[in-house]
Formats: C-alpha cells, sequence, structure tokens
C-alpha cells in the first residue's frame, strides 16, 4: 500500500488482490468521515432525528408485527 498526501487529497494505492468487500466498507466509511467533516449538529441532534425516524418507521409498519 501507498499512500500519498498532496495538497488537496489523499491518495491511496493498493493492491488488486485486496478483498473488495472490505475495501468498499473502508471506502464508504472514508466517504463518512469526509460528509460529516463539514457538519455542524451534535450527537444530541443525531440522536433525536435517529428517534424521530425509528418512531414514524414503527408507526407505518407496526401492523406488520402486532397482529
Amino acid at each position: 500500500m501507498i499512500v500519498e498526501r498532496t495538497s488537496n487529497q489523499i491518495v491511496i494505492k493498493v493492491s488488486p488482490k485486496i478483498d473488495s468487500l472490505g475495501f468498499q466498507r473502508i471506502m464508504d466509511y472514508l466517504d463518512y468521515l469526509e460528509i460529516t467533516s463539514k457538519s455542524k449538529a451534535t450527537q444530541e441532534d443525531a440522536d433525536n432525528l435517529a428517534d424521530e425516524l425509528n418512531e414514524n418507521w414503527w408507526a407505518k409498519n407496526r401492523n406488520k408485527f402486532i397482529k
């Protein structure tokens, strides 16, 4: 593996023999870090959003699980 840093990016070169699924997971995590680095949301904001989404999902799907 070779890691090069330029003024505006980091270039990572890896062998083509690397497991593509594992590599994709790493790339997804790096994408997540890049996106969230610009966020001003707090952990409390994220928790509140998650709670709201779970409540809405449960309200729409409750009848599939409780009869």
